[in-house]
């Protein structure tokens, strides 16, 4: 009987506790990006209209802002750990925080506006087993980053930096695109992460599907 108990609790339990993506949301937003904190040159580059993730019905997370289109090279290639067929260092978006929130290493990052750019994990045995992917996104100060062109990993890691006050910058972690929805938040629960998936455009208007772990960490 006592066994019973226990596992009717459970059951129980399970059945009214919300999942972390039943409990995130995702929606359109038709505020336009905050060109008074970025760069007219970048703000050029980003589509009108953005992105909202927020906790239950009003607890807004994050904004993000995609740009309008993502260059892609003739020669770009994708396969093994890399996903995705963008140049290190373009502009992904710009993402913008309401209060402190944190990345995918755990560090603080202060409520304000970031530019989102692309980049890769380095192959230096030092991030081995931390994501099984080496795609992700690092946040820069958009006060700091004020260049629209694609820039190199040590400026991008430099400014970025700025972003946590450490020796390692801001980061949210890329992960493969599953689905077909256009727009959704799914939830691997191994893992605890809340991911987001969106579509961007690449060169020629051909669409790209996307996911950026908006909560959660890496692997300790």
């Amino acid at each position: 009987m006592i066994r019973i108990s226990v596992f009717a609790t459970l059951f129980v339990v399970a059945l009214t506790v919300p999942s972390m993506a039943q409990d995130h949301r995702v929606a359109k937003a038709d505020a336009p990006v905050p060109a008074d904190a970025i760069a007219p040159e970048i703000a050029g580059l980003i589509a009108p209209g953005g992105l909202k993730v927020t906790k239950g019905d009003s607890r807004l997370i994050c904004e993000l802002w995609l740009a309008k289109e993502w260059p892609v090279a003739a020669d770009a290639k994708v396969g093994g750990e890399v996903l995705y067929p963008l140049t290190p260092g373009q502009i992904v978006g710009v993402v913008r925080f309401p209060r402190k929130a944190s990345d995918f290493r755990e560090q603080d990052i202060p409520a304000g506006t970031y530019i989102a750019r692309y980049a890769q994990q380095p192959v230096d045995g030092a991030h081995v087993g931390t994501s099984p992917t080496r795609d992700f996104l690092a946040l820069l100060p958009a006060a700091k980053d004020r260049d629209p062109k694609a820039i190199d990993f040590k400026t991008l890691t430099a400014i970025s930096k700025e972003t946590t006050g450490t020796a390692h910058p801001a980061i949210l972690s890329l992960q493969k695109a599953e689905g077909s929805e256009p727009l959704s938040i799914r939830e691997d629960s191994d893992r605890q992460w809340v991911i987001l998936h969106f579509v961007g455009k690449i060169s020629g208007g051909k669409e790209l599907p996307m996911e950026l772990v908006v909560i959660g960490k890496a692997a300790e």
